[in-house]
């Protein structure tokens, strides 16, 4: 059993990271941006809601952004562990999360943060956009997002890491590098893919 949480900045990889750990540990990746954006994509009332909060380049609050994430660790595929993207992003949302999985008997074995200095960030995302034909990543809204992580998201890591389980990660590096990194750490503490 695996349940982790990736952490790191808009355009640290996490996404990317976190799809191929999820894969080689056996666990689904529970992703907010995913179900936001599959929402959006459907035109559900939920994706309504959610596009017009992040047009503006805003955060979707965390009584629906932990409501939706709860929904989706109760599914069958997420019994036997998790890879959280984007879940909890500040100290309140990580109130929600122990509260749920206290109830369950449960608690995260390990944080995997992914470390990449903001330029870097800046320079992959604008990379991103014009690769994706992104319009909703101005460098403004980008820039926005940006100090967003660093205000609300970052403070989590001292939560997690006073109880001992963040594995800091460089997540400067070739995709192959990084996930070694992170293979490394989390058999550091006992944590390994299952035999296939």
């Amino acid at each position: 059993m695996s349940r982790l949480l990736i952490v790191g900045p808009q355009g640290s990889g996490k996404g990317t990271q976190g799809a191929v750990i999820a894969d080689e540990y056996g666990v689904p990746v529970v992703s907010t941006g995913d179900i936001f954006r599959e929402n959006i994509k459907n035109d559900t009332e939920l994706g309504q809601k959610v596009k017009s909060i992040t047009a503006a380049g805003d955060l979707v609050p965390d009584e629906l952004t932990g409501e939706i994430v709860r929904d989706r660790l109760r599914e069958d595929d997420a019994a036997d562990g998790f890879l959280l993207d984007g879940y909890p992003r500040n100290t309140t949302q990580v109130g929600h999360l122990d509260e749920f999985l206290s109830e369950r008997g449960e608690q995260l074995d390990a944080v995997i943060l992914l470390d990449v200095p903001r330029e870097e960030s800046l320079k992959r995302l604008t990379l991103r956009a014009e690769q994706e034909g992104r319009d909703d990543d101005t460098e403004d809204v980008i820039a926005n997002r940006l100090d967003i992580y660093e205000s609300e998201t970052a403070p989590i890591i001292d939560v997690y890491e006073r109880r001992g389980i963040v594995d800091r990660i460089d997540g400067v590096g070739s995709l192959d590098e990084i996930t070694e990194r992170i293979r490394t750490a989390l058999a550091a503490r006992g944590i390994v893919r299952p035999a296939s």
